[in-house]
Formats: C-alpha cells, sequence, structure tokens
C-alpha cells in the first residue's frame, strides 16, 4: 500500500480545489447545453445520483468511505430495477443516444467536480465502484480493495487514460506483452470477456498511479501527464500509456 508524502497530500488538494472551481466556471455553459439535452431527449431526471465507495484510510485496516457520487444521466429511467447492480457495458441498450455521447467523451462526468470540491473525490485517481459490486470483485480479484488504500477516487486516471472505456487494454499498450498472464491466468473455461479481467487490469495502472504517490517529483509528472491525456481521450479517444 502507498505510504503518500504529506508534501503530495497538500499539493494534491490544492490543485483540486483550484482546478475544480476553474473547471465548473469553464464547463458551466457546456452543462447547461448537456442538462437541456437530456431533458428533451429523455424522459426522468437531469442528474443522477449513485452510491459509491471512497478511499479506504490509514495502514491499520479500516473500511470504505461511502459517498453519493454525482453524474449526468446516460440510462433509461430505473435502468436497474430488474437486474439490480450490474456493471455498464459497451452497447449497454439501457444507454440513451445522447447517453452514448456522453459516456463516450466523459462529460457524464462533469458533476463530480462537486465531488472534487467537496473533497469526496479527486480530479486524478482510481474510479470509485459500487459497494455492492466490491464486495464480488474482491472475491475475484485479490487485493482489488486495496487500490483505494489512502487514495482519493479520481474523475479521471491512469488507467482511463491507458485502456478503453471499458478497461480492456489495448494492443499497442505497455501490457500487451502480459496479456495471457494477466486475462483468465487461471485458464478457467467459459469466462471469456469477463468483467473481473477488466478490473483486474484497471487495477494494476491504480497500484501504479499510487506507487507514485510517494514521491513528489513522480506525483507531479504522472498527474500532470493524466491531467494532459485526459482531453484527448475524452474528444479523439487516444488512449495509451
Amino acid at each position: 500500500m502507498p505510504r503518500v508524502k504529506t508534501s503530495v497530500r497538500i499539493a494534491k488538494r490544492i490543485m483540486d480545489l483550484a482546478a475544480g472551481t476553474m473547471g465548473l466556471v469553464a464547463t458551466a455553459p457546456l452543462m447547461g447545453a448537456i442538462a437541456a439535452a437530456i431533458k428533451l431527449t429523455s424522459p426522468g431526471p437531469i442528474l443522477y445520483r449513485q452510491r459509491r465507495a471512497g478511499m479506504i484510510p490509514g495502514y491499520d485496516g479500516g473500511v470504505y468511505s461511502d459517498f453519493d457520487v454525482y453524474k449526468f444521466r446516460t440510462m433509461v429511467p430505473d435502468a436497474e430495477v430488474r437486474t439490480g447492480a450490474v456493471l455498464a457495458r459497451e452497447g449497454d441498450p439501457r444507454v440513451t443516444r445522447i447517453g452514448a455521447f456522453l459516456r463516450r467523451t466523459r462529460l457524464d462526468e462533469l458533476p463530480q467536480l462537486f465531488n472534487v470540491l467537496r473533497g469526496e473525490m479527486s480530479l486524478v485517481g482510481p474510479r470509485p465502484e459500487r459497494p455492492e459490486l466490491i464486495r464480488n470483485l474482491a472475491l475475484a480479484i485479490p487485493f482489488f480493495e486495496e487500490r483505494m488504500r489512502a487514495v482519493k477516487p479520481g474523475i479521471t486516471g491512469l488507467a482511463q487514460v491507458s485502456l478503453s472505456y471499458s478497461g480492456r487494454m489495448l494492443e499497442d499498450s505497455s501490457l500487451a506483452r502480459l496479456k495471457e498472464t494477466l486475462i483468465n491466468p487461471f485458464a478457467l473455461e467459459g469466462v471469456e470477456d469477463s468483467e473481473a479481467d477488466d478490473m483486474r487490469t484497471k487495477m494494476i495502472y491504480d497500484f501504479a498511479y499510487a506507487a507514485s504517490l510517494e514521491s513528489f517529483r513522480e506525483f507531479l509528472r504522472t498527474e500532470v501527464s493524466i491531467l494532459a491525456k485526459t482531453p484527448l481521450v475524452m474528444f479523439w479517444s487516444k488512449t495509451g500509456t
């Protein structure tokens, strides 16, 4: 687990407050347009609130600090009434037409700038998962819950600028040569394209990001790199390490 330097924590919070405030001011007109588009094209609320698991505090145990994350609604109302909590996937039939665009560009995450200002999230960090899904993921993926030990969840992250939307590794990624050991490592039958494989790949990048927080210089280099790549991923779908 990472030993986050005090200087890194302070610098990261200052960056979150400054960039979060500027981001809200700069994107206010865009968020207004998105809200109008959602209202005009699909019945239901504009914003979607969902419980997510946050940072695990301390180094001697502790539990996730759950919080409510805010997103622009991208699915039909009551999308999980029959299925319960499930991970979204590519080509998900529950996603609206405007929702597909918002997901592809990650613009549905913009309201989470409020979560950043409130201190529940950071601009950069592992993506927060739903508590009810983490239980199953932790059973399938050893140490999965440790990816957020002393690290706040983020709007964007190293995994998000390095992998596909679902977490699928790219053929030219630095992990591609290790694909056989990461995807279905126990050679089980009938589990091709499983969600656990994608989440396992994301976890590796989350751990790599957490490790960067142990050095101020490495933190600054990694943070700036992720923030610079995020617009490319949003608008041109260019991912890669």
